[in-house]
């Protein structure tokens, strides 16, 4: 799964510390989320969606669908 959550955090100027700590996780998860090395459980999604006020399909994309656009 790709997903645009290095492009949303950078837009606000977090580091990855700061993303981590609002969303109660840890910067080694968020790091291997923005690196496509682990998919957030749908809880940590909905909190990812709501902390960015945006969809979930908004920041998350199946990889094949994303693929096929390019």
């Amino acid at each position: 799964m790709r997903n645009r959550l290095r492009v949303l955090r950078a837009e606000r100027a977090w580091s990855q510390a700061d993303l981590a700590e609002k969303l109660g996780a840890s910067r080694q998860t968020v790091n291997a989320i923005e690196t496509g090395r682990y998919d957030p459980s749908l809880p940590l999604a909905f909190k990812i969606s709501r902390l960015f006020a945006m969809h979930i399909e908004e920041i998350f994309f199946d990889e094949a669908a994303a693929d096929a656009a390019e």
